[in-house]
């Protein structure tokens, strides 16, 4: 870190060799920065259900996927600016305000919303935040409220207690499939996961698996 920080200026000889000045002494420098690239495997499907599967899942996810990115945001800065205030009063007042802003922000698209890009965008969430729909609601309003959604919800085969789980349900899995899939393709802004799971072990679990769920 010393040397890196005393870093003059980077040169280039005639054989194309490159070298680092550091307090006037050159460094050949014999090795490329690159950025870190996930190697994804090649798809296959089993059958064309199959495929035609993985594609409707990749349509509804990439459709949903920025509203949950979105809401971690808010709900971070929701929490940031709770946490500096000191009086609770001024909490549950900014918390009201953040609130309103939020539903009246998501509402309208949210009510265009399929049943299944509804429950996949829950599960983001959680993916995003670590926790469950139900459990925000809950602490942002209360125990009543987060009831009532959560009944509504189930209306439309919708659960607010849904989590993501890539390790046991194999479409949480394809939906991380494509989410990893189009942060390298720049589709889609990479947001980490607050949940502790590792692409690469999924993956090899789901390919060598027998049966798929």
């Amino acid at each position: 870190m010393i040397l890196f920080a005393q870093i003059e200026e980077e040169v280039q000889d005639s054989t194309d060799v490159f070298y680092i000045l550091v307090e006037g002494d050159s460094i050949p420098k014999t090795a490329i920065n690159l950025n870190e690239v996930m190697l994804l495997h090649r798809l296959k499907f089993n059958s064309d259900e199959d495929r035609k599967r993985y594609l409707v899942i990749r349509r509804k996810t990439i459709k949903v996927y920025p509203y949950a990115k979105l809401a971690s945001e808010r709900l971070e800065s929701l929490s940031e600016r709770l946490n500096s205030l000191e009086r609770e009063s001024e909490k549950r007042r900014y918390a009201k305000l953040i609130q309103k802003y939020i539903e009246d922000e998501f509402s309208a698209e949210l009510k265009k919303l399929t049943k299944t890009e509804g429950q996949i965008l829950v599960k983001l969430i959680h993916r995003q935040t670590g926790v469950t729909t139900f459990d925000l609601i809950k602490d942002l309003r209360s125990g009543w409220r987060a009831f009532w959604f959560n009944n509504t919800a189930l209306l439309f085969n919708i659960s607010l207690k849904e989590e993501f789980d890539p390790w046991n349900v194999k479409e949480d899995y394809l939906i991380e499939d494509v989410l990893e899939r189009n942060f390298q393709s720049g589709r889609l802004e990479r947001q980490e996961s607050a949940l502790d799971f590792d692409f690469y072990e999924l993956t090899n679990k789901w390919l060598n698996a027998k049966e798929m769920p």
